[in-house]
């Protein structure tokens, strides 16, 4: 009981000059935690306004858009604690991305693409901690650090051409599967990836990020793990145009 007490002391009088000299993307220490990053508001979200190919509800997801935000001032509050499992950290950044862009289009909406929106992955204007960061911050200076390809296939963009935004929110637990299963959606996809034994037609993000992809091999080999027909691997490798629009139910 003491020991809680002494945190919630030391979350209540942490001088404001030193979550401002903090790092940005680091785990913040044990002493500066304030409690635990809950995702379940977020899952009833995904639940409530996200369909099984991943397009979004927008007009619905505004209507509770108080419970997003709360969510979001939540995980700001609740940073990565150094301590984390890597998985838990992992669920905790993936969510923060997604969460935080469907906030994005929510504050702009209505609009035909989140290209309309002014610097929509450098702008920073995500709270964490005592700082704010860009969702470019997010995924290039944590997540693909964080050496684990298949976040290319968990985080979403809010367009029709992106992995498509899973309809229950990422946790520790299940983690493993989560991705595995969106990686093997997203690469499986006809309308995202066209693959056959000689010919293979890729969405860009696997032009963009091919070296997160080719860690342990070259882009085929990391393919073909996903696949029930495998690659020629000579295969000539074209990619698709990106579709921008939307993700959006019609």
């Amino acid at each position: 009981m003491l020991q809680i007490n002494f945190l919630l002391l030391c979350c209540l009088f942490q001088p404001i000059s030193l979550l401002q000299d903090s790092l940005v993307l680091d785990p913040i220490s044990s002493e500066q935690i304030c409690g635990e990053a809950d995702h379940k508001s977020w899952d009833r979200l995904l639940h409530s306004f996200v369909d099984e190919k991943g397009n979004v509800d927008y007009l619905g997801f505004k209507k509770e858009s108080e419970t997003l935000n709360r969510y979001l001032e939540q995980l700001g509050s609740n940073t990565v604690n150094e301590n984390w499992a890597r998985e838990k950290k992992l669920a905790y950044y993936i969510n923060l991305y997604n969460a935080a862009t469907v906030k994005l289009i929510l504050d702009n909406y209505p609009l035909a693409s989140i290209r309309d929106i002014n610097n929509p992955w450098d702008k920073a204007w995500i709270k964490y901690g005592g700082k704010f960061i860009s969702l470019g911050e997010i995924e290039h200076q944590i997540l693909r650090k964080m050496n684990e390809p298949r976040i290319h296939f968990a985080i979403n963009c809010a367009s029709y051409s992106c992995p498509k935004l899973l309809n229950e929110a990422y946790t520790e637990g299940k983690l493993d599967k989560q991705l595995e299963k969106a990686s093997k959606d997203f690469v499986n996809d006809p309308s995202r990836n066209k693959i056959s034994e000689n010919k293979v037609a890729l969405s860009k993000i696997f032009k963009w990020y091919k070296k997160d992809f080719e860690n342990n091999g070259s882009l085929i080999v990391y393919l073909s793990q996903y696949l029930k027909t495998p690659i020629n691997p000579d295969a000539k490798i074209e990619y698709l145009k990106y579709n921008w629009s939307l993700n959006e139910i019609k």
